[in-house]
């Protein structure tokens, strides 16, 4: 979530990070409004608040100089209705702040191209593609040629975007994981196996929920929904917690199941085991200084490409 100071001291870059993104720039300027109606309202009740000890202390003066305080009495048994009053507006106005804030993504680094897929840049080709004098044929096919997978069976018990691994493909996608959590901790990662449910109020810490609460899977009855990456749990790991600066950077490596809606015509005609419902992945998470926040992104990509090359 975005620091209410930015808003105040400087709206004009989230506004720009919105246009960019195509989100509403209107949000913005309804969080100002609203902290700005909060700052008014707190300001009053910090002053009744003020005015009521004042008059209560007065009010022991003159008791003790045994004079009438009754003028006194009724205006100090009128301010804790007005304070009340206020008070309930107050936290309203905060709630609608904070909930709007929430959903108002991070600002992207000014080296992010700005528009679809399309604008992405190619930055680094590793190797040299091979060339074929056969077409080279789906994975899924394969797979499913030498009884490796089963999206048929798949989708006659579960839907559509599942599927059954079989056979040694089960043993090849359990030794990537252990070959990728045994590169990480060589590099100094902290292995997590994450909780595999999380409550809402830990995800609106973690994304957008307004955004990308249709990807994600409800428990019905539950304040509880199924992780779409590591990344939401181990971003939870110090909540309601500070972290000492000097214990900085701290680096996990997480490892989960991972489950998605994949809503909406997203990849809706993707063929095989992409855009599935349930998969398993490693995420590299930092918790680390802002000043620090590059070399620690260019750690994680550097990794990246070790693990692939």
């Amino acid at each position: 979530m975005l620091d209410i100071r930015l808003f105040r001291e400087n709206p004009e870059i989230i506004k720009h990070s919105q246009k960019n993104r195509g989100f509403p720039v209107e949000d913005v300027e309804k969080v100002i409004n609203y902290d700005k109606e909060w700052r008014e309202l707190k300001e009053e009740v910090d002053n009744l608040r003020a005015k009521r000890n004042k008059i209560s202390e007065e009010i022991n003066k003159i008791k003790k100089a045994g004079k009438n305080a009754e003028h006194l009495i009724k205006e100090a048994k009128e301010i804790p209705e007005l304070l009340s009053h206020k008070e309930a507006k107050m936290n309203h106005l905060k709630e609608q702040r904070d909930l709007l804030l929430r959903e108002i993504p991070n600002i992207p680094d000014k080296s992010v191209p700005v528009g679809d897929a399309s604008k992405n840049k190619v930055l680094k080709i590793y190797g040299k593609r091979k060339k074929t004098k056969f077409k080279p044929q789906d994975h899924a096919d394969i797979l499913e040629r030498l009884s490796l997978l089963d999206t048929k069976k798949a989708s006659e018990v579960a839907g559509s975007r599942f599927y059954y691994l079989k056979g040694d493909l089960v043993k090849l996608n359990f030794a990537i994981i252990n070959y990728a959590l045994d590169f990480l901790k060589k590099r100094g990662f902290t292995l997590m196996q994450t909780p595999y449910m999380l409550q809402r109020k830990v995800l609106e810490g973690a994304l957008p929920f307004g955004a990308f609460g249709e990807t994600i899977y409800k428990i019905e009855g539950e304040d509880l929904y199924l992780i779409g990456t590591a990344e939401h749990a181990l971003n939870a790991y110090y909540m309601n917690e500070a972290i000492d600066s000097n214990k900085l950077p701290v680096r996990f490596a997480g490892v989960s199941p991972c489950f998605r809606k994949e809503a909406g015509s997203h990849g809706k005609d993707t063929k095989g085991i992409f855009r599935v419902h349930q998969f398993e992945k490693i995420e590299q998470f930092i918790f680390c200084k802002p000043e620090d926040v590059l070399k620690e992104f260019d750690l994680i990509l550097s990794n990246s490409i070790e693990l692939f090359k």
